[in-house]
Parts: structure tokens; sequence; C-alpha cells
């Protein structure tokens, strides 16, 4: 995997040097372990819109689609109406896809759902969250064991849009698993972070 110079002369995962919003995103988000479950509910959200797209097109909207969906309070989501849907297939500042913005209402009640069962959309999502050698070389999987076992239970409860890759995607950016590139300096910080479970 071939790494990036970051301007601080550091090696970074090789996509952080891809466009210009990727490096901040990579050096503050991708991969340190999250446990709010706003952020889990925003990131499953917007992988789902990544599908079949980019996720430079998705994090460049990411603000427009937090204005849309509520700041991706999924309390607030879960109450969303046709007229609601609608809004957003005539707002040019997200993905204007009709599946997908029914999803994520859908999956907004099925958080709600979920966190009736278990205290927090955390506490459930980090129940999937692998042994470290099951991703064994960084970067270079799309889908592993568990994003298919999570997908799985997803779409048993309801869920849509919630395939192993984009579970996988999912998993990688809330750092249920660290897959930040050997080298990275990144991974090295993300290794030494403090559990949520804990």
């Amino acid at each position: 995997m071939d790494l990036f110079i970051g301007p601080d002369g550091s090696p970074r995962c090789g996509w952080s040097g891809g466009a210009p919003e990727f490096l901040d995103y990579h050096d503050t988000e991708w991969g340190f372990p999250v446990a709010d479950d706003r952020r889990l509910f925003e990131k499953l959200a917007l992988e789902a819109f990544q599908s079949g797209l980019s996720w430079r097109t998705i994090l460049v909207k990411r603000d427009n689609f937090r204005k849309a969906f509520a700041n991706f309070d999924f309390h607030v989501v879960a109450d969303f109406t046709p007229p609601d849907v609608d809004r957003m297939l005539a707002d040019p500042g997200i993905v204007r896809h009709r599946g997908k913005i029914e999803a994520v209402v859908n999956n907004a009640q099925r958080a709600i759902d979920l966190e009736e069962e278990f205290g927090s959309i955390s506490s459930y999502f980090w129940n999937f969250s692998p042994e470290p050698d099951e991703v064994a070389v960084p970067q270079t999987m799309s889908t592993s064991p568990t994003s298919v076992k999570l997908s799985k239970d997803l779409k048993k409860r309801g869920w849509k849009f919630v395939g192993p890759t984009t579970a996988f995607a999912f998993m990688q950016a809330m750092g249920l698993i660290n897959d930040h590139a050997l080298g990275c300096v990144t991974r090295e910080v993300i290794a030494h972070s403090v559990d949520p479970r804990e």
C-alpha cells in the first residue's frame, strides 16, 4: 500500500492525498473509535448514500446532508413524512435518490428499536468489533466475516442499504477496526486510543 507524505512530512494512508477534503478527515475522523449514537447513525446513513458513488461526493455534501436530516438525530428523522422526502428530493445540496432517502428514514426508526433493546445503538454496534487479526492486511478488503454478520443482522432487523461492503466501510470509519495502512502515523495514534466500551 503506497503511503502519502503529508504537509508535516509524516506518512499517511495513500488515499488521504487523493483530494483536498481527505487529509483532515483522515487525520481527525476516519478510524477513530466512535461511541456517539448520532455520529454512528450519520455515518451509516452516509455510507448508504455513497453506494455507487465516491466518498468525496458525499463528504463535500455532508453539511447539506446534516441540514436535510436534522443533524442525523434519528429520533427526529424517524418521524419524517412523505413531504419531508419530497423536500429532500428537491434539495440540490444532497444526493437526490428516493430509495436512499426513504431508507434513512426507515433506518432511523430501526435505530430507535436498537436503542430500546440495547440502551444505545453504540452498545449494539460495538458488539460487532472483530478480533484484530480478522483484518490481516490493511486496506485490501472490502468486506470481512464480521461485516457480513453485521449486515445480515441489520437486514433481519429491517434496516435497508446495509450490505456487507457498506457495513465494512462503516466499521473502518467508526474505529471498530483499525484499518489505517501499516506505516501511517494515524494508525499508531488510534492503536493507543481509548476503547469506547471501557
